[in-house]
């Protein structure tokens, strides 16, 4: 039997509106924990201003100080959050193991969730923002995006095929025929995307791309100085761990990033804490150990680690503009977790970031490809020109890349997730929501 549900997950909402939100997670440990837990927090639109956890293996306690995108935690349906942090707690899975959690298929004995994916087919008159407008609505619903193809007919309207899953389990319980229940079927989203040319997976996928980046002129001053981190080890302040001191400039998922890599990587937080921002600057301390419990000694190791550390808090996904034919095609690619899992939210993220750019989507597609030994999420939209704003310009596109790394990397421009209450009290509100942007 599990320890009581209410005290597995505490969350503490403050009495002035200014401060943060205390989440307390208090569990038995399992690998990757910690990077579940970020994760869902980065699909709420919360960002974790401080943070302290400790382990001994075997129990965790982790404590998280929480403020929304923007000051508005009304928005935050606080009660979905706590179940979606439950149901990947060890202790809450043991008495209900009938949620539909199974044995995972990474070899190593973790649970995964088993969700049903689901096809949405919209079909309707294109228009600018309509892609953003539809994830906007999928993500207030709390449904995780997999995959996606768009297509543009030669009379102006639009194909939207959407490889959703509903972790949550709504769509079991919701009636919600009047626009997904013809549309949605399991499949298998497992399919792996059309090769990229040679030329542009070696510039998307290789990592001296950072260092081309941090010389160019095209970046603005403000996006250069996120090419700056640093990853020291020490062994000689513990006698059985390693301590990672870690700054870097301060970024949305800088905190999921840095623990997905230890999950990656395998080995163990023993005792941690994310210190709040200083002058725009995270400085984390980490006590680590490999899985047999040991200190990392290895050099080697420890350079890789380092190395990946900086990679993945220096480039948390890479963005690229090439031509293809006549059209312009915009990529943009993220690493996957070991779990199989790609970063949250990117889909939204680009949209939305086109779509303030007043830039229209031809088509749109989501796909893994395999590259340096690695696997990654691709995103890639073909893009209408325009006389507003001609893809064909330099500058232009310049002013692109600079949107979408300023979106990915800032917290001000986020819409919140609403949660299962707004799903329960106003679900066919969004259905109609939907239906308006379609028309």
């Amino acid at each position: 039997m599990g320890i009581p549900s209410e005290d597995v997950v505490l969350i503490q909402l403050p009495k002035d509106p200014s401060e943060p939100t205390v989440v307390t997670v208090n569990c038995p440990d399992k690998p990757g924990l910690g990077c579940d837990l970020c994760r869902t927090l980065l699909e709420f639109g919360l960002s974790i201003t401080r943070a302290d956890f400790s382990t001994d293996g075997r129990w965790c306690y982790i404590v998280f100080w929480l403020v929304p995108n923007v000051p508005n935690s009304c928005k935050i349906d606080w009660e979905s959050l706590k179940n979606r942090l439950l149901s990947m707690c060890p202790s809450f899975l043991v008495p209900f193991v009938y949620f539909g959690y199974q044995q995972g298929g990474d070899g190593n004995g973790s649970s995964t969730l088993s969700s049903s994916v689901y096809l949405l087919k919209l079909c309707c008159l294109d228009r600018k923002g309509l892609l953003h407008d539809v994830t906007r609505i999928l993500s207030d619903l709390e449904f995780s995006i997999q995959r996606v193809k768009v297509m543009t007919t030669p009379d102006g309207r639009v194909i939207d095929l959407f490889f959703i899953t509903d972790g949550m389990k709504f769509l079991a319980e919701v009636e919600m025929k009047m626009w997904c229940c013809r549309h949605l079927y399991k499949h298998d989203q497992s399919r792996a995307m059309p090769s990229l040319p040679p030329a542009v997976e070696e510039e998307l996928f290789t990592y001296e791309l950072a260092s081309k980046e941090a010389s160019s002129k095209e970046l603005k001053s403000d996006l250069m100085t996120l090419k700056k981190a640093s990853v020291t080890v020490d062994n000689w302040l513990s006698p059985a761990l390693t301590l990672l001191q870690i700054q870097c400039v301060d970024q949305k998922g800088l905190f999921y990033d840095i623990l997905r890599t230890s999950k990656d990587f395998d080995f163990q937080i023993a005792h941690g804490r994310f210190s709040s921002s200083v002058k725009g600057y995270r400085n984390l301390d980490l006590f680590i150990r490999e899985a047999n419990g040991k200190k990392i000694v290895d050099p080697k190791h420890q350079n890789v680690l380092c190395s990946r550390l900086k990679e993945e808090m220096l480039h948390p996904f890479r963005v690229i503009i090439v031509n293809r034919g006549p059209d312009t095609e915009l990529l943009v690619a993220n690493p996957v977790e070991s779990s199989g899992k790609g970063r949250p939210r990117v889909f939204y993220d680009v949209t939305l970031a086109l779509k303030m750019l007043g830039i229209c989507i031809f088509s749109a597609e989501i796909g893994r490809h395999s590259a340096s030994d690695r696997q990654w999420e691709v995103y890639r939209f073909l893009l209408d020109d325009s006389h507003e704003f001609p893809l064909t310009s330099n500058g232009a596109r310049n002013q692109l890349v600079d949107r979408l790394l300023e979106t990915g990397r800032s917290w001000q421009n986020f819409h919140i997730t609403s949660g299962f209450k707004r799903f329960q009290k106003h679900g066919l509100g969004h259905c109609s929501e939907l239906c308006k942007i379609a028309m």
